[in-house]
């Protein structure tokens, strides 16, 4: 990380952090870390061991959405143009989506067949990617939400007894355990769209390989919450705000209560840290809901 953080400033790709008094430029799409890192260790595995095949093409699907973390970071290719074409991105997916139930508590399973394949298993890649993109903002918030997630999934995945599928999943973690100890308060660096598509389409991806299509769901509430006040704030029409600032005292001061990571910060007056802490502690508890869940479930 040391070295990509020296590189990215010195070819001047940088964005301010807005959470500051003073003008601070971080280098950005450190994401790209991640996944190199991820890939290289997954594969200097391979000369020990023989993972199953869903572990490359889960590798390649979320390479994919690295590459429109990218372009999304390059150039504007257009919103509608872009989910389209990532909606596409998981088909691969497909047919190594072993489990095709929906699990429900004291009822079973309910086969859906190609109705999961076609529609649930892009659908939620595809969404999954999207909600950590937008449930950002703060140091270490996005990325250290992402470790807790895909920490839950590969510990609910161990106590089913099912790995052969996850390890892919499983050098995404580690690598994004490593790049969030950069992206902590205070950053270093921004991981930019190719992180957060990136590790949201991980998320996606060991979600409906495993099948944990209820306990991955609860996982995510407070990241759906965060849309939901997103789709609010855009039908009411309230004015256009993208950032806060930082008071004298180190507080923050945010501009409404319309995004899940400002309400706690608009009627208390909390640092960054304690903020993103805040949100940490709230999708902790939401993980350890899903983990507790039985089986697929």
């Amino acid at each position: 990380m040391p070295y990509f953080i020296k590189k990215l400033t010195e070819k001047g790709i940088i964005a301010r952090d807005y959470y500051k008094r003073e003008v601070t430029m971080i280098p950005e799409r450190g994401g790209i870390a991640i996944l190199l890192v991820a890939m290289v260790c997954f594969s200097l595995n391979t000369l020990f061991f023989k993972f199953a095949t869903t572990n490359y093409v889960a590798l390649i699907v979320i390479a994919m959405f690295g590459l429109f973390g990218i372009l999304d970071d390059m150039i504007d290719i257009g919103r509608v143009t872009k989910l389209l074409l990532m909606y596409y991105c998981s088909y691969p997916l497909i047919q190594y989506a072993t489990h095709t139930a929906f699990t429900l508590p004291n009822v079973g399973d309910i086969e859906l067949g190609i109705l999961y394949l076609q529609f649930i298993v892009p659908t939620y890649v595809l969404v999954a990617s999207n909600l950590v993109n937008m449930h950002s903002g703060f140091n270490g918030l996005s990325s250290g939400l992402s470790v807790i997630v895909l920490i839950a999934l590969i510990v609910k995945s161990v106590l089913i007894g099912d790995v052969d599928n996850i390890f892919a999943v499983v050098s995404i973690t580690g690598a994004t355990f490593g790049y969030y100890m950069y992206d902590r308060y205070p950053s270093n660096i921004f991981w930019g769209n190719i992180g957060s598509l990136t590790i949201g389409a991980a998320i996606g991806t060991m979600i409906v390989i495993q099948g944990f299509i209820i306990s991955g769901f609860i996982m995510l509430i407070p990241h759906t919450v965060n849309f939901l006040m997103y789709v609010y704030w855009r039908v009411m029409k309230f004015p256009v705000a993208k950032f806060g600032k930082e008071r004298e005292d180190g507080t923050l001061e945010v501009p409404n209560a319309l995004t899940l990571k400002w309400i706690l910060p608009y009627y208390r007056r909390v640092t960054e840290r304690q903020a993103t802490w805040a949100m940490y502690a709230l999708t902790g508890f939401f993980c350890l809901l899903g983990v507790l869940l039985p089986g697929r479930i």
